[in-house]
């Protein structure tokens, strides 16, 4: 038991760490941010602190959102708020993802990126330890709207969020486009290839952890 879990938080931070680099790809392309990342950095360049930090913040915000709308958070839920944005910071701070000065590389290293996202989604998701945030938001909201495709709450919450985020000064461009548009075809098709059946994926919450981990010391005691 403690092996499996070592072995599925290894594979969460290994994820998490994953969505972060993809995102600096994201970010490094310089021809337009996807809405979230649009939402962060306006906000980046609004209030003076710096992108992951505005990631962590808006994360939390959202969390706290989540537990009121009483959707269902894990240790992964948690740690997907707390440590994504830290690990940008880091990975912008090293340098070692250099920003693009042409379209065509910048297409390439935006691509790039939505790839090395969509396999972190698979890592960290696949662990079955609480999916993000921001998608656990989604997933209260379409609850609430059952009446309403899942996709339209989607795209709503991520029109809000790009808008503002193009407001607040970020970057918007044929990258968003490709960002929005080739992201959904992107995860079809590395899920396909992974064989990854996302809605298998059954999550444990907080509660469900510490009582499996309190079970296990029950009857080991």
């Amino acid at each position: 038991m403690a092996v499996s879990y070592i072995k599925r938080f290894i594979r969460l931070l290994a994820g998490l760490f994953l969505f972060a680099l993809g995102t600096c790809f994201i970010v490094q392309a310089d021809i337009g941010l996807a809405p979230w990342d649009a939402f962060s950095m306006g906000l980046s360049l609004a209030t003076g602190l710096s992108f992951g930090d505005i990631v962590i913040v808006t994360g939390i915000l959202i969390l706290v959102v989540d537990y009121l709308m009483h959707e269902q958070l894990g240790f992964g839920t948690i740690l997907n708020a707390l440590l994504i944005g830290k690990f940008i910071d880091l990975l912008q701070w090293s340098g070692i993802v250099p920003r693009m000065e042409h379209l065509s590389s910048g297409i390439v290293m935006l691509l790039a990126g939505e790839i090395i996202i969509c396999l972190a989604t698979f890592l960290y998701v696949g662990t079955g330890l609480g999916c993000g945030p921001r998608d656990a938001l989604m997933v209260a909201l379409g609850k609430r709207f059952q009446e309403k495709p899942i996709g339209l709450i989607r795209g709503i919450i991520e029109g809000s969020v790009l808008l503002a985020g193009w407001l607040l000064g970020a970057k918007i461009g044929i990258g968003t486009v490709i960002a929005v548009f080739g992201i959904g075809f992107i995860l079809q098709f590395t899920f396909k290839l992974l064989r990854f059946d996302v809605t298998s994926v059954r999550h444990e919450s907080i509660l469900d952890t510490l009582r499996i981990w309190k079970g296990r010391k029950d009857k080991t005691s």
